[in-house]
């Protein structure tokens, strides 16, 4: 087997990639809060505004992350003890300020919206409103029905609880408001139906909800809709270990620790196709025995439901995307359909094939056909591609929500990164899959900033070389002067990458004294 890596690495010779470690998660927590509405259980989803930082336009429960009041709070109040305590004190406090509701003991009940206020504008007053009764704090009703943790593949993770309180027939109704609140629409759905929703794209739900989403619609049938007897169930036995990471109506994602540009510390692997249906498998990037394992049991756990994989696709050929391909033969065997650039770095199978742009990549499944679309989106790398479909589009490392893309200045070129950018921007696809790092939700948004920061980049580079600056170290500081953090190494790469796209355009050349106007 051809070694993969080396010459073929993203980063420039000089710089190593340090290691990084996950980000810690941070506590917080969720309100599942049901009700019984008239065709059976509903339970209240809230739509975030577009302007939030994290999961921005998704319908999810309220909640948010444990502060140090909520910890204040279970250090002072009988009723409230430790982290559960804790976790506790910041549901009821989220409550009031996101939906307006507190606790009873039997129910829900409204807060009056000049005490809201009060809370709104400064978290630590929940606290003696709670002791003064003035907020109802009476949270015996609510009971643990879940723990998820974020994947390590964000740089900001939390360590979530999800509450589950029965509302009853006929509670209060929820209330945004007017000018504090993250979110922008609530609405009261039956399991099924909000997963109906999201499953056809028309609500977009973050993973671990989806799946709790699964657990209660599955066990509101088992239990002929007692909602009680669900969440005593879901009490009883809580869920461990990993779950399904689906990003979108298939496309699931399998984070796989590799040396890779910081901040981020995985690549993501994505396993694409209806769950009981064709599969195809993304960047299988694992190389460790962890890695390694980790993507077996994915796999085996769409083979269990049904599904079959047909190919790995590999985006381009940098070696922190393509595995020990040895060992991922032991865990399933398909053909590798990549470009032709990347398959000068892998071995040789006569059933692979040679994906070109326009290539329709048909996946089978249990309701029916599902299409990605092959496009050619060079520029980080020779033969780089993306896919896409109506969900969205898996990019590779065309662009990513935290931290940059590189283009490095040995085989990148700047001239079709930038090409490449517009085209995904162009198709507006609903969601961005990148291969570091969490979803974006607004891929126009983004990788609108990555032309705009590249372009102004590209033009710094050109007014330092009219300014008269001729060593590839003076244009690249004058380049970067905003971007004191900036490796030097990587900056010098970068703006090498500028200077031979300006190359190119006949508007700088290079000398035997240096880079200068042409």
């Amino acid at each position: 087997m051809r070694s993969v890596g080396g010459d073929m690495s993203e980063v420039p010779v000089g710089y190593e990639l340090p290691r990084v470690s996950p980000a810690e998660p941070k506590p917080s927590v969720s309100a599942v809060i049901t009700r019984d509405g008239a065709e059976g259980v509903e339970l209240l989803l809230c739509h975030r505004v577009s302007e939030m930082p994290s999961f921005p336009d998704f319908w999810s429960f309220p909640g948010g992350g444990i502060k140090e009041c909520d910890r204040g709070a279970a250090d002072v109040m009988e009723q409230l003890a430790g982290e559960e305590g804790a976790a506790l004190a910041g549901l009821m406090r989220e409550l009031v300020e996101e939906v307006g509701l507190a606790p009873s003991g039997q129910g829900l009940m409204a807060v009056d919206e000049p005490v809201r206020e009060e809370v709104l504008a400064d978290a630590d007053s929940w606290l003696p409103l709670a002791r003064d009764g003035i907020i109802p704090s009476n949270h015996t009703g609510f009971r643990l029905v879940t723990r998820r943790t974020t994947p390590p593949l964000a740089p900001m993770r939390f360590d979530n609880r999800f509450y589950h309180l029965h509302a009853g027939t006929s509670p209060p109704e929820p209330s945004l408001s007017a000018e504090r609140s993250e979110f922008d629409a609530i609405r009261w759905l039956r399991p099924i139906d909000a997963l109906s929703a999201w499953e056809s794209c028309e609500m977009r739900i973050p993973p671990p909800q989806i799946t709790l989403l699964r657990d209660l619609a599955t066990g509101l049938e088992e239990h002929a809709g007692d909602m009680q007897a669900v969440a005593d169930s879901l009490a009883s036995d809580l869920p461990t270990g990993e779950h399904l990471i689906e990003f979108a109506p298939g496309v699931e994602c399998v984070p796989l620790e590799t040396q890779t540009l910081p901040p981020a510390t995985h690549t993501n692997c994505y396993i694409l196709g209806e769950r009981g249906g064709e599969h195809l498998v993304v960047d299988p990037a694992a190389k460790d025995s962890a890695g390694l394992a980790y993507l077996e049991r994915r796999v085996r756990s769409a083979e269990k439901a049904g599904g079959r994989i047909v190919a790995t696709v590999f985006t381009h050929r940098h070696p922190d995307h393509i595995g020990d391909l040895k060992e991922i033969a032991s865990i399933y065997r398909a053909p590798i359909w990549a470009s032709v650039e990347t398959h000068d770095v892998i071995p040789e199978c006569e059933t692979d094939s040679v994906l070109s742009d326009g290539d329709e990549l048909v996946l089978k499944g249990p309701s029916g056909s599902v299409s990605w679309m092959v496009l050619a989106t060079p520029g980080h790398c020779p033969g780089h591609i993306a896919l896409a479909s109506e969900v969205g589009v898996v990019s590779g490392d065309l662009a990513v929500v935290v931290g940059t893309i590189l283009v490095p200045s040995a085989d990148g070129d700047m001239d079709d990164y930038l090409a490449s950018l517009g085209r995904i921007r162009d198709l507006s696809p609903p969601m961005l899959f990148p291969a570091h790092g969490p979803l974006s939700p607004t891929p126009e948004k983004l990788l609108e900033h990555y032309i705009s920061h590249r372009r102004a980049r590209h033009l710094r580079v050109l007014e330092a070389v009219k300014s008269g600056l001729t060593s590839l170290a003076e244009i690249s500081e004058s380049a970067y002067a905003d971007t004191s953090g900036a490796h030097p190494i990587l900056k010098l790469d970068q703006t090498l990458s500028h200077l031979r796209s300006h190359e190119r355009a006949e508007t700088v050349q290079e000398t035997g004294t240096g880079w200068q106007p042409a």
